[in-house]
């Protein structure tokens, strides 16, 4: 009886050792099981762990990138088959659908002047590029105004049109843009396969609006917004701001058209349940879609937190003291101690921040991170480039996009430390927002957009702001 038990105390060691040194695959699949959690959520979730370490999960890739369903299958089997008891999710089901994609377009009067014939024409090629570049041809496009109406060419005819405002003259009521008609139309149209892309100056318009004033018309048009948005909280909305030539009538609030000729802004807003926008994030061949070549500023609402590959590097230039990384845990250092002269620990982590769909100049300030420690530990963000790659950290920063340099003295003999992105409404939106559209000649004119802040306000309350776009973790102990 002696001999079992410890063989069950053994067998028990050892199952617990062996789960502290599982790839976050193995812990999301195993979590799954546990919690019997087989809805689509989970699988495309697990999925985007795979998409966003293509290195470190190539097995379950095929040729294309897309996830190999029997492979993963094969996973789950085995990681299903050491539960007790056994469980098994049957994923066949789960394969991922081709997704479509469908362009609202919208043609009011303040959208004409983006595409003259003299112009650059930056706003139709933005267009353009996101239907070459979607995966497939499953694509549809509208024109929308006081409501949405099939566009009658084909896509290849739209494509080559050089002046798409003039061939679709007439289709619609282009003095004003019914926002509740319209978004209410998408969101309800739109299935769990359908990318929703449309394409806006986002002025509120609504008709008869020359006698009211400003207030009314931007605390109507938030309000709109919400109710709009609140009864689909399952979605996710992407807001690209880009820039384009102006050449003609602009139509402030007031509704008496001035001429302007030079850059505004215009949005591009990508709608899809938050499952397939967290799928078309970890997938490259949606880059052109999820961050245009030429976008100036992007948010996303609604984005879930996402787990993402982290590593301490044991060996960097800037690191001071002395710690140890524990083979069977990656998040646990022990033997901390800071340097004998100066009592300071300075420790640096790679991590992949790619999958999050944020700027460059957003991961890489250290500003926009909250570090939470009980020694006070404080942040340095270095964006991992070619040169800092060499034969000794390759192992370690090898599809990795940042460095964390972690810099402090430990006030006790232990420390966590909690490494978040927290997930708040950026401050280009309120820069780009302006309250009075009547001047051309005023400044800022060619780079805000009457009331939208809040019409995205709109969008944030509906869906509830907060929470991180990520969270890393480090157990320090000496």
């Amino acid at each position: 009886m002696r001999h079992i038990l410890s063989y069950l105390l053994l067998a028990a060691l050892t199952l617990s050792v062996a789960s502290c040194g599982s790839s976050p695959l193995d812990k999301a699949v195993k979590r799954a099981l546990v919690q019997q959690d087989t809805t689509q959520a989970q699988f495309d979730s697990i999925c985007g762990i795979i998409q966003q370490s293509p290195d470190r999960y190539r097995q379950y890739l095929d040729d294309k990138g897309q996830i190999n369903i029997a492979e993963l299958q094969a996973l789950f089997d085995r990681i299903g088959g050491e539960l007790r008891p056994p469980m098994r999710w049957d994923i066949s089901a789960y394969g991922q659908q081709e997704l479509s994609l469908t362009i609202y377009f919208e043609r009011s009067g303040s959208m004409v002047p983006y595409d003259n014939a003299g112009d650059r024409g930056q706003l139709k090629k933005a267009v353009n590029d996101i239907i070459n570049q979607f995966p497939g041809r499953k694509v549809s496009i509208n024109i929308v105004n006081d409501n949405i109406y099939p566009y009658q060419g084909t896509v290849d005819e739209f494509i080559k049109d050089r002046n798409i405002y003039a061939s679709t003259a007439g289709v619609g009521n282009s003095a004003f843009t019914d926002f509740q008609q319209i978004f209410g139309a998408i969101l309800k149209a739109q299935d769990a396969t359908n990318v929703s892309v449309v394409v806006t100056d986002l002025i509120y318009s609504p008709a008869d609006a020359g006698s009211v004033s400003i207030d009314k018309i931007l605390n109507e048009e938030n309000s709109l917004v919400t109710s709009i948005f609140r009864q689909y909280k399952g979605k996710s909305v992407l807001v690209h701001q880009l820039m384009g030539d102006y050449n003609g009538k602009y139509y402030p609030y007031t509704n008496k058209p001035v001429e302007y000729r030079g850059m505004r802004p215009f949005y591009i807003l990508v709608i899809a349940d938050t499952p397939v926008m967290d799928r078309m994030a970890a997938q490259s061949e949606y880059a052109e879609l999820l961050h245009p070549s030429t976008v100036r500023n992007s948010y996303r609402f609604n984005q879930s937190e996402a787990a993402v590959d982290y590593c301490v590097v044991p060996d960097w230039k800037d690191n001071a003291g002395r710690f140890r990384v524990d083979h069977e845990d990656a998040t646990r250092l022990t033997k901390c101690e800071g340097d004998k002269t100066t009592g300071i620990l300075c420790l640096t982590m790679a991590v992949r921040l790619d999958g999050l769909q944020k700027e460059e100049s957003f991961l890489a300030d250290a500003r926009n991170y909250k570090v939470q420690s009980a020694s006070g530990f404080e942040l340095k963000v270095t964006p991992i480039t070619p040169d800092l790659v060499t034969g000794n950290n390759k192992m370690y920063l090898d599809g990795k996009t940042h460095l964390l340099t972690l810099t402090g003295k430990m006030n006790g003999p232990r420390d966590q430390v909690t490494i978040s992105l927290p997930n708040e409404m950026p401050a280009w939106i309120a820069q780009s927002t302006s309250r009075d559209d009547t001047n051309p000649a005023a400044s800022g004119f060619s780079t805000t957009t009457l009331g939208l802040k809040e019409f995205l306000d709109g969008i944030a309350s509906a869906f509830g702001a907060g929470g991180n776009y990520t969270t890393l973790t480090l157990n320090l102990e000496h």
